[in-house]
């Protein structure tokens, strides 16, 4: 009996699944008691009075927010409570591992040249600008430097008051034209192209059946040329770009080519079936648009001129224009359409078929004006029924902008001087409004004709703008005269560059 006894309690001891009373406490176990008596002695320690089960009730989530009546709650103690184990799947890691790799990886420095005019080109082309010198966002002015010893240096930099260098100079437009020529038997007749300012400082005007010079430098007036029939006119001039050779044309369908340092009419070049009454050179290329709705180009080096004709407006062509890069012909027509040719091509006949057909005028389309600094920008304007400017990107074929300028457009030119645009208009406003480009907000209005403006030219540095009207008179406006410092550099700059143009033709 003894002997069942003892093996009993020999089996009761090696039973593994029973508890070790006397074995010490695990390190959890430990941590876990630990952690529950201290937080239970500072919640004693901070609400004194409170009985000792106020502790049991702390392993519950909080039902109010912490601070709240002055009771104070302690984050609930837990068995590993304190641990933050981060979850990191594989996509994580893997965008990790990228940005690392990306960061240790050497910066290119030195962008190759033609990389960043592709960026330039595909910019202009897509957009109508470069983005990269474009100003959304622009601060003008420099910052204030701190004052020694001060501190920081961002209460400087982001202080609201306006510093002395930040306030910009206002640039002086006069409302009174500089000058005003009388221009008796002027015709009033709003296709025509009566106005042209040559490189050589000479501006021609054409007044019914004579043809005036006035030299802007010294302000002699010269008759060039009379038509030999009374009833005859003429009705558009156009100077070649050196300045030496001036085109008119005339009622009676011809194009007459004039040396004006001899004065000396050296060929006329006839074609047309109606009168001209528009005219553009493209260096040796002269292209005229007749009433009949066809252009002829002209090449005035050989004896047989015409070397082709554009057939695509249905009445009269009133605005033709070459670009500055002599890429493309605009036209606007008496049939509310604008018309984008391709250029002429040496020994070929090729630029029969238009590049774009603008048809959203509802108005005679005259006023047509290419941009100097972005060679694919157009501006369009049209007459009465439509009293809108346009803005085209021809690579794209697409409408930029357009404005509402509630009156008749009859005259567009670009301003480089400072980046606008100048339109002259007819009824009901006959005034000339210079617009801020490419934004169109208006910068300036000037008023002083009594009558609708016809045509709008700009002088060779391109500071002064004539304009004719059909009250009979030609006023010129310096409304874009550069800064002192501008004015230097721009001539340094065209100085250099007829410098190198010289020594290429040598």
């Amino acid at each position: 009996m003894a002997q069942f006894g003892f093996d009993n309690d020999i089996h009761s001891i090696l039973k593994l699944d029973m508890p070790i009373t006397n074995a010490p406490m695990a390190r959890w176990q430990r941590k876990a008691s630990s952690s529950m008596s201290t937080s239970c002695a500072n919640t004693s320690a901070l609400s004194p009075g409170k009985s000792g089960n106020r502790s049991l009730s702390l392993s519950k989530t909080p039902s109010k927010t912490p601070g709240k009546n002055g009771k104070t709650q302690c984050t609930p103690s837990k068995a590993g409570g304190d641990r933050f184990i981060p979850t990191r799947n594989n996509k994580q890691m893997d965008v990790a591992s990228f940005l690392l790799s990306k960061e240790n990886e050497p910066m290119d420095t030195n962008p190759s040249a033609a990389t960043s005019e592709n960026q330039k080109a595909w910019s202009v082309t897509l957009n109508g600008y470069d983005i990269e010198e474009a100003k959304i966002l622009h601060l003008g002015g420099k910052p204030l430097n701190a004052p020694e010893g001060y501190q920081n240096n961002l209460k400087v930099l982001y202080s609201q008051i306006p510093t002395p260098v930040s306030t910009k100079k206002n640039r002086y437009i006069p409302s009174v034209p500089d000058r005003i020529l009388d221009a008796p038997e002027l015709r009033n007749d709003f296709y025509l192209n009566l106005l042209d300012w040559s490189s050589r400082n000479l501006l021609a005007v054409a007044l019914h059946s004579n043809l005036y010079l006035w030299d802007a430098t010294q302000g002699d007036i010269v008759l060039l040329m009379k038509m030999e029939r009374a009833e005859d006119y003429i009705c558009s001039v156009s100077w070649i770009k050196e300045g030496n050779f001036l085109a008119l044309g005339t009622s009676d369908c011809k194009v007459q080519l004039w040396d004006v340092e001899n004065q000396k009419r050296l060929r006329s070049m006839s074609g047309h079936t109606a009168r001209v009454g528009s005219l553009s050179w493209n260096n040796h290329i002269l292209s005229s648009g007749s009433r009949s709705g066809h252009i002829h180009h002209h090449d005035v080096r050989v004896a047989d001129h015409h070397i082709f004709t554009l057939s695509g407006h249905s009445q009269e062509v009133c605005g033709l224009e070459w670009s500055p890069d002599g890429r493309y012909l605009a036209s606007g027509g008496n049939d509310n359409l604008v018309y984008v040719w391709p250029g002429v091509q040496e020994g070929s006949g090729q630029g029969s078929n238009a590049v774009h057909s603008f048809n959203e005028h509802q108005g005679a389309v005259k006023a047509l004006a290419w941009c100097p600094w972005q060679p694919n920008i157009l501006a369009s304007g049209g007459g009465t029924s439509d009293r809108h400017i346009r803005i085209w990107n021809v690579t794209s074929g697409s409408c930029i902008s357009a404005l509402d300028t509630q009156s008749q457009v009859s005259s567009l030119k670009f301003a480089p001087n400072y980046k606008e645009l100048v339109s002259g208009h007819g009824y009901a406003h006959d005034n000339v409004v210079i617009w801020k480009y490419p934004s169109l907000t208006k910068v300036a209005e000037l008023n002083g004709h009594e009558g609708r403006v016809l045509n709008i030219t700009m002088s060779p540095d391109c500071s002064t703008i004539a304009t004719v009207a059909g009250d009979e008179t030609v006023r010129l406006w310096k409304s874009f005269e550069l800064d002192p410092v501008k004015k230097k550099a721009k001539e340094r700059m065209v100085k250099s560059t007829s410098s190198s143009i010289h020594q290429s033709i040598r």
